[in-house]
């Protein structure tokens, strides 16, 4: 075999260990609600990065088995991106369905979520944790069987009368918080893409209370 042929032969053979390397993918699902009525919606900021991700990376949604689901690649880093159809209370069943059909480990697992205990537009990723009355955590954790995987939360707020959290969360940022979030969405994004690039600490250690 001559030596072009050789060096050919092992590039091909780095590109389809590459293409078939399970930890080269990673599920990237933001959770929120389907339909008109909650677009916009604070409990959709998970959607909102999403979105996001997928429009600077070109990519399109498609209506597939329990949510709307796109690829893209950053650099060497093929990134799954899911959008749970689910509604929010059963979002662990589109996870645990897209972890196995991708064939993609718990650990390459980050969930972006709306999070009331942080300001608006406040990120901050953890390794884990317990759900704090988030549905969509909690269902998530059930189904997965741990509450060990990796959550990118996303601040919205808090300002909202005693007995008033379920309307707050429903309901719309102003304008002046939208353009905060639309801002904040894309330091997100680059969140997302250090932490499939670089890992979980270096994306913590760079991104938290950006």
């Amino acid at each position: 075999m001559s030596i072009i042929a050789n060096i050919l032969s092992v590039f091909c053979k780095k590109e389809n260990k590459e293409a078939t390397d399970p930890t080269m993918k990673y599920l990237i699902v933001g959770l929120g609600n389907v339909g008109a009525e909650y677009e916009g919606t604070r409990h959709n900021a998970g959607f909102r990065v999403v979105d996001a991700l997928a429009q600077a990376g070109g990519a399109t949604f498609q209506d597939k088995r329990y949510g709307f689901v796109t690829k893209m690649r950053v650099k060497n880093k093929e990134l799954v991106l899911l959008k749970p159809s689910t509604y929010m209370n059963l979002s662990g069943n589109a996870v645990r369905y897209w972890l196995q059909q991708e064939k993609i480990p718990v650990e390459n697992l980050l969930v972006v979520v709306d999070d009331l205990s942080l300001p608006v537009g406040a990120i901050r990723i953890k390794p884990s944790g317990s759900a704090a009355g988030h549905n969509g955590l909690k269902h998530i954790a059930q189904m997965l069987g741990t509450e060990k995987y990796n959550r990118l939360k996303f601040g919205i707020g808090n300002d909202f009368p005693r007995g008033a959290q379920v309307d707050f969360v429903l309901g719309k940022f102003s304008p002046e918080d939208s353009k905060v979030m639309d801002e904040k969405a894309l330091v997100c994004c680059d969140a997302i893409k250090a932490f499939a690039l670089s890992g979980l600490q270096f994306a913590m250690c760079n991104y938290n209370n950006k």
